[in-house]
């Protein structure tokens, strides 16, 4: 379900209106994350890493209303969950875009995304299916093999794009804390600095506790 956002009353109209007009209206933050807790837990579930840190950045996501915004035909719609489109990687390295639905349960979002890395490993190419074109969700890639500390978006400018993009990199120990490096994309007129620092602080008390 969504609601359009009347842009008559809304309190962002001007920056919705001023950042629209941009080639490139969307930005980009680059943090660490604290995975010690979560990577934790994930080994006394049996359970893969990447599945519990996935589901804490949409938990995360789903709190923050900003990034439930999306542009739609020039209007502003906000939905009520949303859910992942996240990049998986083959067995040959290749990578297909997979669709998986936001569960508050760890274990039914376990099983979706079972279900999409197998179908990705069934199939070959990008999986430009329907899913693909959705906006209720956002964009996800994980990047284990660097430790990255700033990232960037291939884009096609002519085509409106609002779906918040999220990637995280290799972690690295320090301490007893486990850092990840998380790249936010966003539309800026939509969210500003202020809501990506909202959902970073909501994804650290996601990793901190259990789902």
């Amino acid at each position: 379900m969504k609601q359009l956002i009347d842009l008559s009353t809304w309190n962002r109209r001007e920056h919705f209106e001023f950042f629209s007009g941009f080639d490139e209206p969307i930005y980009g933050l680059t943090a660490e994350v604290d995975g010690a807790r979560a990577y934790t837990r994930a080994k006394e579930l049996n359970l893969p890493f990447f599945q519990l840190y996935l589901h804490a950045t949409l938990r995360a996501v789903n709190q923050v209303e900003a990034l439930r915004y999306r542009i739609e035909d020039g209007a502003v719609y906000c939905y009520d969950r949303i859910n992942v489109s996240a990049t998986l990687t083959r067995p040959d390295n290749t990578f297909a875009f997979s669709f998986i639905p936001f569960t508050e349960s760890l274990a039914d979002f376990g099983e979706g995304l079972r279900a999409e890395i197998e179908a990705v490993n069934q199939s070959t190419g990008l999986r430009l299916n329907e899913n693909a074109a959705r906006t209720d969700v956002i964009h996800f890639s994980a990047i284990p093999w660097i430790a990255f500390t700033s990232l960037s978006h291939a884009r096609h400018f002519q085509r409106p794009d609002s779906v918040p993009k999220i990637s995280v990199g290799r972690y690295r120990r320090q301490g007893n804390t486990l850092l990840m490096p998380i790249s936010v994309h966003v539309h800026h007129g939509l969210a500003d600095g202020y809501h990506v620092g909202l959902f970073l602080e909501a994804l650290q008390q996601a990793l901190d506790s259990p789902a």
